[in-house]
């Protein structure tokens, strides 16, 4: 590394980083292929994170960047506001027609955060349409990530994205998390206990009454929180109290959407169908930023229908449905379709589970859990300094040719959908060697 570098570092103020830890001892990335990232010195990396839970199809893939290529040659830039351009369009359709159910209208965004908040604006403006504009009320749930907007930190639930930042929205409020290590540790795939953790809604109408609460949004899998898999019957009991409520209900798929599960969506995986589905990172490969929200018919519908002035939702961004994340989308869906992904998750998620519970018998380890191509490890804190052995794991498996992700002390992993088996068994011989050798 050179010497000057660190210098040329300081300007960047680096996201979910300890800064001043990074910039004192930095591990850069300079090119990825496949599921490899390259160091600047050329030392291999694989990646057992697909990058930040979004690069399902593996790294730089050819078509998709031919296709913005292609498409920066031709139309760098258009606006969607009262005007349009066909990929914008022609995305739109295609993934109307991948998500489940009658969600077959899309709103552009850029990001998961912008998707969220997207999402629920639109609950709110919903509610006001059809007359129920008494129903204001957002109900998240705690432990929850949904991005960082304040619409997005309001209803999520990690104290650290809350506490530095005011009041938040008014008219929250949050269900417990699912978390139950006492009672589900080392589950395979959904936890036995807990599906009447959701009957949390009845109490939260009881105190605020239903005719003021607009939606609630959960992750269906929680994954920046550190894989929690919500129990068997869960969701399931979590939509019927919605729909006996007059509740919308809002997936916020960012994570799980595109393939995570070993199917198009999470709502397809479990079976329970949301009013909305916030989705973005996998939908371009996470080659261009996109994100968006999967609304259904009888929302679109009555908005449209009931709007009291010709612009039905006064809300946007300057690049919703972007021309390159639009192409870069297209090429992605057709990657998922064409190399069946979907299917090449759900047939590696046996060997997956195997792999990743091999662990449990490894040092720290107090839990392993798993679904689809996710997993979560949770080691035993240090006393007084929570976090800290997660983080000298994920250093440490930098250092010798793996990236994984961590969250307080739970080790996250969620490989490139083209893993080869090999390469699970790389991931798992990696950590067990790390963990043997943490303090």
């Amino acid at each position: 590394m050179p010497a000057s570098l660190p210098n040329a570092l300081d300007a960047f103020w680096m996201p979910f980083t300890a800064n001043r830890r990074f910039k004192a001892e930095p591990r850069l990335l300079a090119r990825a292929e496949g599921t490899r990232y390259y160091t600047p010195e050329g030392r291999e990396v694989l990646d057992g994170t697909s990058g930040l839970w979004c690069v399902n199809a593996g790294h730089t893939r050819a078509p998709i960047v031919e296709a913005i290529s292609r498409q920066a040659a031709e139309l760098d830039f258009a606006p969607t506001f009262n005007l349009g351009h066909p990929k914008a369009f022609e995305l739109a359709a295609r993934l109307a027609a991948l998500l489940p159910g009658d969600l077959d209208h899309v709103f552009f965004a850029n990001s998961g955060s912008e998707a969220v908040d997207s999402a629920l604006k639109i609950a709110l403006a919903y509610q006001r349409a059809r007359g129920k504009g008494e129903k204001t009320r957002l109900i998240g749930r705690e432990r929850a990530y949904h991005g960082v907007g304040f619409g997005g930190i309001s209803v999520g639930g990690i104290v650290k994205n809350r506490m530095h930042f005011g009041g938040m929205l008014t008219g929250v409020d949050h269900l417990p998390h699912t978390h139950d290590l006492a009672r589900n540790a080392f589950s395979r795939g959904q936890p036995e206990h807990g599906a009447e953790l959701a009957d949390a809604l009845e109490r939260l109408v009881g105190l605020h009454d239903a005719s003021t609460i607009a939606a609630v949004i959960v992750e269906p899998m929680s994954g920046s929180a550190g894989v929690l898999v919500p129990p068997k019957g869960y969701l399931e009991r979590l939509r019927a109290l919605c729909d006996k409520h007059d509740i919308l209900l809002i997936f916020d798929e960012v994570i799980t959407g595109f393939g995570r599960l070993g199917a198009p969506f999470a709502a397809d995986h479990f079976g329970v169908r949301p009013d909305m589905i916030t989705f973005a990172k996998g939908v371009t490969n996470a080659a261009v930023p996109l994100g968006g929200v999967g609304v259904s018919k009888a929302i679109y519908d009555l908005m449209l229908e009931r709007a009291d002035s010709p612009v039905e939702l006064f809300h946007g961004y300057t690049y919703s449905g972007h021309p390159l994340a639009c192409a870069a989308g297209l090429a992605a869906l057709d990657i998922y379709r064409d190399e069946d992904l979907f299917g090449r998750a759900a047939a590696l998620s046996a060997y997956w589970e195997d792999a990743v519970h091999s662990l449990a018998d490894a040092r720290h380890v107090i839990d392993v859990r798993n679904l689809g191509l996710t997993a979560g490890i949770e080691l035993a804190p240090r006393e007084g300094a929570a976090g800290a052995r997660a983080t000298d794991a994920f250093h440490a498996c930098f250092d010798q040719g793996l990236l994984v992700r961590v969250t307080g002390d739970i080790i996250a992993l969620s490989p490139p959908l083209i893993v080869e088996k090999a390469e699970i068994d790389r991931i798992v011989e990696t950590i067990r060697a790390i963990l043997t050798g943490l303090d």
